[in-house]
């Protein structure tokens, strides 16, 4: 799995409250849509599934997430805890984007995430549906980065 040196706290067994943490912290760095600091977040030989496709290690996860912030233009996500025990946390989501055409998009999923000793994470298994939405439906309207910490979440917002 992950080489000693590499470590992100929060660290397994989570509490309710250090899973919060590390889902935020997790939200935090995929909305920063920098796909080489994120990746350092996974075992190098992480194993995904996104949708259809199967990731494995770090440097395909790299890959993955700079073609996806190639084509989901403005991302804006939000996570929220579902479930945690000990090394595993189960989230749900959803995410606000555009193509390059200016249709807009609410994505809605699941993940199951799985860390090593070291708070990195070694399996990510996500299923997602994307739905179809006018730009005034959209709900998410920070600027483009950190979801700032009065923001509504997903429960907030009705989603």
């Amino acid at each position: 799995m992950s080489e000693p040196t590499e470590r992100r706290a929060p660290f397994p067994p989570f509490t309710r409250e250090t899973a919060i943490q590390k889902v935020r912290l997790a939200e935090d760095g995929w909305n920063s849509r920098d796909a080489a600091k994120v990746s350092l977040a996974y075992t190098p030989d992480t194993q995904w599934r996104n949708r259809a496709e199967f990731i494995n290690g770090r440097a395909e996860a790299e890959a993955f997430l700079t073609r996806k912030w190639r084509k989901e233009l403005d991302y804006r996500l939000i996570k929220e805890l579902w479930a945690v025990e000990a090394n595993r946390i189960a989230v749900r989501y959803a995410y606000e984007w555009h193509d390059d055409a200016g249709n807009w998009f609410r994505s809605y999923g699941n993940e199951n995430w799985e860390f090593d000793d070291n708070g990195l994470m070694f399996n990510r298994y996500a299923c997602i549906n994307d739905m179809p939405i006018k730009e005034s439906e959209r709900k998410f309207h920070w600027p483009l980065g950190r979801r700032p910490d009065d923001h509504p979440g997903l429960s907030e917002l009705g989603l």
